[in-house]
């Protein structure tokens, strides 16, 4: 048994021995090995490129969500050198036979900086997704985009907003306007004191050559008049004769006094 086995064995394994058309097969063989080597490295480098660039890119399928006001969006993230760009692109519903409007944005910013972005980069953006769609126009909200995984990060790391088309500005405050059937009521203003008007005073009139000036007479008005009663002469000579004679000379005194007051 053994004999028979390894007289049957040895015409395949000693290359010697074994015959010329088992040769040329197992050199096509090898060269077919080789060529499939080849192909399968070159598919591999490939493939390898094709990694490298959806990595710069990010990703194939953009994000996509409606805002408030129903405008059809789609968020695209692509590399531009150390930064991460993202396009937010929005068409509004249209309106009857007139296109709904167009616009877009662009944001910018380093969320590589965030190690939570790194683990999970289509989270981060989906995130901001969500506040973009509570906007009615998807281009007019913050400047800086806080994510909440990456919110404790420095401005740098954010997504902060770049340009957009067309421009968008902050329309300036109206004056209301006034309705004409409403009457116009003026604005209430402190009332102007205005001083009295001075009455002139009647002038004298100027005396006419030739003329006397009349005066008018003047009546004085009726005074009470208080009547103080008067002495009699020989009652204040008796008086006085009383104080200054004697009594003996009294007749006489009175009499002088009398006659010198007369």
């Amino acid at each position: 048994m053994l004999t028979h086995t390894h007289t049957h064995v040895i015409p395949y394994l000693h290359p010697s021995i074994a015959p010329t058309p088992t040769n040329g097969m197992s050199a096509r063989l090898r060269l077919l090995l080789l060529l499939a080597a080849t192909v399968f490295v070159s598919n591999a480098q490939t493939a390898n490129s094709s990694n490298d660039n959806k990595q710069r890119s990010i990703w194939d399928e953009p994000i996509r969500f409606s805002t408030k006001s129903k405008d059809s969006c789609t968020m695209v993230v692509s590399g531009a050198g150390d930064y991460t760009r993202l396009r937010v692109s929005c068409k509004g519903p249209s309106q009857g036979q007139t296109q709904g409007r167009s616009y877009y944005c662009d944001f910018q910013g380093k969320p590589n900086l965030c190690r939570a972005y790194n683990l999970n980069p289509r989270h981060y953006f989906t995130q901001m997704m969500w506040e973009l769609r509570k906007l009615s126009h998807a281009c007019q909200g913050p400047k800086i985009y806080r994510t909440q995984m990456c919110k404790k990060y420095p401005d740098e790391t954010q997504m902060t907003f770049l340009a957009s088309w067309p421009k968008t500005t902050t329309p300036k405050p109206t004056k209301p306007v006034q309705d004409p059937r409403k009457p116009v009521v003026p604005a209430q203003t402190k009332p102007i004191t205005t001083p009295k008007p001075v009455k002139p005073q009647p002038q004298p009139a100027k005396p006419q050559p030739g003329k006397v000036p009349q005066t008018r007479k003047t009546t004085p008005k009726p005074g009470k008049t208080t009547v103080r009663p008067t002495e009699q002469p020989d009652s204040k000579a008796s008086r006085l004769a009383t104080e200054y004679c004697w009594k003996s000379f009294h007749g006489i005194c009175t009499y002088v006094i009398s006659w010198f007051q007369n």
